[in-house]
């Protein structure tokens, strides 16, 4: 008896449904059962079924003679299942990686409920991904197993049969089944949350909802919607025949079943012409027939219950006319606004640049106004601290504010107080451009930071990587540089690097970064205290995985299973998953639960590297940061080729690595499993690169900076301190003794 069976029903679905049945026969958790249903597809659906039976003895292919739609199609796949607990996946959507495990898990840590909920994000066409908005819903606190009365908010995620496991005697006992029809996941879904003695929820993305550019089927233009009536008697058909659930539930379901109704009637090309006044009149019919006394509404849902109540086409027409026209003037009184703020804004900036400038003023910014921190970070702490009245500001946008300190100035980008911090302050810090429109006067120093160490192409190097610079101005680019009167760099290859793709006139600053200093500086104490903000169990081996971005890709892809790798190497490891700060999200399939924690959002990289006790990266700058803590490094290079082709670097980093590389996950598994991540090759390798990259970061670069562009002391700066003299904070976990294994398959390079 299989741990899962999972059901997919098929129908026209041949383009989609190879990745569909790929991502659930390419889980690491493998005891499982796979049942396709053949729901008498026309096209080559049926054959792709039995090319997987045919290679895979895990797949059952069933075969139906006549078409039944998906709710009857997904009956035919229950009465084949035999597995503990049965999870539907619909053919044209795939499960992430490691979502089989991170359910079995779940299921096992809450004394196997009937049903457990999990989370699901919407994938589109053009790349683009969503997590469900209502995911505070699946939250891990608290008690579980639990009833549905208990977190009755459950309600709101998507009522789909598919974002659930359900325990398959559960299920026999009660004798659900589907029903015929569209909408057919309502009078399921419903019926089963209220049944359930036992209820948990599971806080990860287990599956991508594909949203197809066409073919989805209720966005086809039918008659069919008008199914949805029935399904909704049929809910409350079980609700007259379970009396100790109506009056609990019987309010809730009568609202989200005029919810839906209004949903379905106002989304445009669902219901054929001529029948909209008839699904009012229907609607109409039902709210009477099933409303419920003492149903509370909020105010913003009232006036669709008031026209569903109503039913009056001619009423709703007349209302949806008048909205439009109330949005159209909202939007062109907004736009009118927007041009007048600019303008002001401008006229205010041009003012304040005749004013003098305030020589003990400095504003600072960092990757667009994403907060404080990096090289930035570092210098604004160190001014506050060596400059006596120096006053300080920092722009970041109001989400990021609570990580600017107290003392310094808060500033928001557009308003009026960011254009006089522009055009007054002395100093203007950054580790990227400022806006555009800046005018770099007489008296002011523009200080540009960078951030990081360059592996891959920048500057006018990427004019010969149109997938890289994506339209970029280089005109526009040059201008800006030209405002530069300081660039930092880490090291030698840096300060060739720079001068040559950003060539302007100022002066490059080989005194390291400062946002290294920390590597020098902190103690034990802090990096446990990390650890333990980090929910790092003690003992455990913290691995932070940061990888770069792709050019060549729209959307950050993970490139391994990460959940797979932790199972491999036991409970004594921990995964740390950031996202590329490009991407705007966190990390799919990496979410705080167990052993693998999802650290995106986390403000600080440089506290991750102290809490950390290794780093697994591609071809991430953070490599040339992380290598100042003299702690291991492992190189994750399976697309190399293609990385160098799209972006293009400065040299093969597989060649000179900063320890070990692995071409493959099997690889990457190996060189953690044995010891070799941390073995004596990795460290020859690592202090090479150390000595190549790490000449300058000995934890003053940030007071060397400020002494030389605001104190004026050219001379007599610290002096840098030898490599061999350093003592960066050690890891917490012990590094482990290296361990041969007669079947290792990594890099040549270890």
């Amino acid at each position: 008896m299989p741990r899962f069976s999972v059901i997919v029903p098929v129908y026209q679905v041949q383009a989609y449904l190879h990745e569909c049945l790929e991502s659930v026969l390419e889980q690491s958790f493998t005891d499982l059962e796979l049942i396709v249903v053949d729901d008498c597809s026309p096209d080559a659906s049926g054959e792709i079924i039995d090319e997987f039976a045919a290679r895979d003895a895990r797949v059952r292919a069933v075969h139906l003679v006549e078409n039944v739609g998906l709710g009857r199609a997904r009956n035919a796949g229950m009465e084949h299942a035999t597995g503990d607990y049965l999870i539907f996946l619909d053919s044209d959507d795939t499960l992430t990686p490691g979502s089989l495990h991170a359910i079995s898990d779940r299921i096992k840590e809450t004394d196997e409920p009937d049903v457990l909920v999990y989370d699901y994000a919407r994938t589109y066409w053009s790349g683009e991904a969503a997590r469900n908005q209502f995911a505070c819903h699946l939250h891990e606190d608290g008690a579980a197993p639990f009833r549905l009365a208990d977190r009755p908010g459950l309600l709101r995620v998507l009522m789909v049969a598919w974002n659930k496991a359900h325990r398959r005697d559960f299920i026999e006992r009660e004798r659900f089944a589907f029903p015929p029809g569209y909408y057919e996941d309502t009078p399921w879904t419903y019926p089963v949350l209220m049944a359930a003695g036992t209820l948990a929820t599971l806080d990860r993305v287990c599956v991508h909802y594909r949203q197809r550019r066409q073919g989805n089927i209720l966005g086809t233009t039918s008659r069919r919607h008008f199914d949805i009536f029935d399904q909704y008697d049929r809910v409350f058909a079980y609700l007259d025949e379970h009396p100790e659930l109506s009056a609990a539930w019987r309010p809730v379901l009568f609202r989200r079943m005029v919810d839906h109704l209004t949903t379905v009637f106002t989304k445009r090309g669902r219901l054929p012409r001529g029948s909209r006044a008839e699904f009012l009149r229907k609607a109409r019919s039902h709210y009477r027939r099933h409303r419920a006394p003492g149903v509370r509404l909020p105010a913003r849902t009232r006036l669709r219950h008031g026209l569903v109540r109503l039913g009056s086409h001619r009423t709703y027409r007349g209302l949806w006319a008048a909205m439009r026209l109330r949005i159209r003037l909202l939007r062109l009184a907004a736009t009118v606004r927007h041009h007048c703020r600019g303008a002001a804004l401008q006229l205010h900036y041009r003012v304040q640049l005749r004013l003098p400038v305030r020589e003990r003023c400095a504003v600072f910014s960092a990757y667009w106004g994403r907060g404080h921190g990096c090289n930035p970070g570092a210098l604004e702490a160190a001014m506050r601290e060596l400059v006596p009245g120096m006053r300080t500001a920092w722009i970041a946008h109001p989400r990021h504010h609570h990580t600017i300190p107290t003392a310094t100035a808060r500033l928001r980008p557009g308003t009026a107080a960011y254009w006089t911090a522009l055009a007054r302050s002395k100093y203007l810090v950054n580790n990227v451009n400022f806006d555009r429109r800046l005018v770099k006067r007489p008296g002011q120093v523009l200080l540009q930071t960078q951030h990081g160490t360059p592996l891959k192409h920048m500057g006018l190097d990427l004019q010969e990587r149109p997938a890289a610079a994506r339209g970029m101005d280089f005109a526009a680019l040059l201008h800006n540089v030209d405002k530069w009167d300081y660039v930092l760099s880490a090291n030698r290859h840096s300060t060739l690097v720079w001068e040559r793709v950003f060539p302007a006139g100022y002066t490059t600053l080989e005194y390291g970064y400062p946002r290294n200093d920390r590597f020098q500086t902190a103690t034990p104490d802090e990096v446990a205290r990390l650890r333990a903000s980090l929910g790092v169990p003690p003992g455990a081996v913290a691995v932070l995985y940061a990888p770069t971005h792709r050019d060549y890709r729209a959307g950050q892809r993970v490139g391994l299973d990460l959940e797979r790798m932790l199972h491999a190497l036991g409970p004594r490891f921990v995964v740390l998953a950031r996202a590329h700060h490009f991407y705007g999200a966190p990390m799919t399939g990496a979410t705080p639960s167990g052993r693998l924690i999802d650290v995106s959002d986390h403000p600080s990289v440089e506290s991750l590297c102290l809490a950390s006790d290794a780093l697994l990266t591609d071809y991430s700058s953070i490599m040339f940061d992380y290598a100042n803590l003299d702690r291991p490094i492992v190189v994750h290079a399976d697309d190399w080729e293609a990385y160098e082709a799209a972006r293009g670097t400065y040299f093969d980093v597989r060649r000179f690595p900063p320890g070990a590389v692995a071409r493959s996950q099997d690889e990457l598994t190996d060189i953690f499993a044995t010891g070799h991540w941390a073995g004596s090759r990795s460290a020859q390798l690592r202090r090479a690169f150390r000595e190549r990259f790490c000449a300058f970061d000995d934890g003053r670069a940030a007071e060397r900076v400020v002494r030389h562009v605001v104190l004026g002391e050219g001379g007599g700066l610290p002096p840098v301190v030898p490599l061999a003299e350093r003592r960066p904070v050690p890891a917490s976990a012990p590094q482990p003794e290296r361990v041969p294994s007669p079947g290792l398959r990594h890099s040549p390079h270890l």
